[in-house]
């Protein structure tokens, strides 16, 4: 009997307990707006509705911290911050605090053309740009779809081969460029066959010797881009191509886009790719113009590929 009463005893001090951490949360809401930094992030507060308070500049650990005691102040806390270099650490950081976090397409945010941007402007235009959405204009700025772990990993393989195409181009460019300076032009890869032959006997001696040590960082680039090539392409074995698209252009393009059921319809995906005409229209005259390559740049560039390889 008494370990009964005990027990009861026990779910009553822990109902009181959560009853009085429930009631002495002083907001409802506490909005924050990031601007996120290498070292360094500014934080923009809003409570409830009250007017942004003046930023505070704080490092990581910092803003875990104090994030961890806004939770204690109010019910709900969401935050928001520009995709960018950094990632979705910080995101997957606060979501798995509990905080409602967005990461938002990147802007100008000198709404009025004031010429002047600092990082606390910045802070404090994305706390009011937050505190518009929470309140249900959902056109206060544009999400970002943050991919899964797995689809990010992915991505990273196809991104680095990309990086590896334009590190070996510009290479060769750096060795074509001096062999102009002496009178001699070639294209594709001069560092191979009947080309290198060519160069070996016309080009002077030194000039042999400096395109050696181009030859040095292009191979070990090259093989390796070979190797990330043959993994993506395999990775498209089993899947479904379309015809007249090469495996390597399908399997890239899945991993940028990721899930193509986000999309709701193809004037969404025509946002996403940045294949929009552009358009000036005032009073009644009407300009167009054309794309506005306001998407994803990586996805365009593939498109324009794939369209071109059908044409030829």
């Amino acid at each position: 009997m008494n370990c009964q009463v005990g027990v009861e005893t026990a779910k009553l001090t822990t109902a009181m307990k959560n009853t009085t951490e429930t009631t002495t949360k002083s907001y409802d809401t506490i909005k924050l707006g990031i601007d996120a930094h290498s070292k360094w992030y500014y934080v923009a507060r809003q409570l409830d509705g009250a007017t942004p308070q003046p930023v505070q500049k704080m490092e990581l650990d910092g803003l875990l911290h104090f994030v961890a005691k806004q939770q204690k102040l109010a019910g709900e806390v969401h935050a928001c911050y520009e995709a960018g270099a950094f990632g979705y650490y910080l995101h997957r950081k606060l979501e798995s605090m509990g905080v409602n976090n967005l990461v938002v397409q990147p802007q100008d945010w000198d709404e009025r053309g004031k010429g002047v941007k600092t990082d606390r402007i910045d802070a404090l235009a994305l706390c009011q740009r937050l505190d518009r959405y929470v309140r249900g204009n959902r056109k206060a700025f544009s999400v970002v779809r943050v991919p899964s772990e797995e689809e990010e990993r992915e991505r990273a393989i196809s991104r680095q081969r990309g990086q590896l195409v334009r590190e070996r181009q510009r290479l060769q460019a750096m060795g074509r460029s001096l062999l102009a300076m002496h009178g001699i032009h070639v294209t594709g890869k001069w560092w191979t066959g009947k080309t290198w032959a060519m160069i070996g006997s016309d080009a002077p001696a030194w000039v042999v010797e400096r395109l050696k040590i181009y030859i040095k960082l292009i191979e070990p680039v090259e093989a390796e881009e070979r190797k990330l090539t043959e993994q993506v392409q395999e990775a498209a074995r089993d899947r479904k191509v379309p015809k007249g698209v090469g495996a390597l252009s399908f399997e890239v393009l899945r991993r940028e886009v990721g899930d193509w059921s986000r999309f709701n319809n193809r004037r969404e995906v025509s946002s996403y790719t940045g294949l929009c005409p552009r358009e000036h229209s005032s009073g009644g005259k009407r300009r167009g113009g054309s794309v506005n390559k306001s998407g994803n740049p990586r996805v365009r560039a593939m498109l324009v590929e794939m369209v071109w390889r059908m044409i030829r």
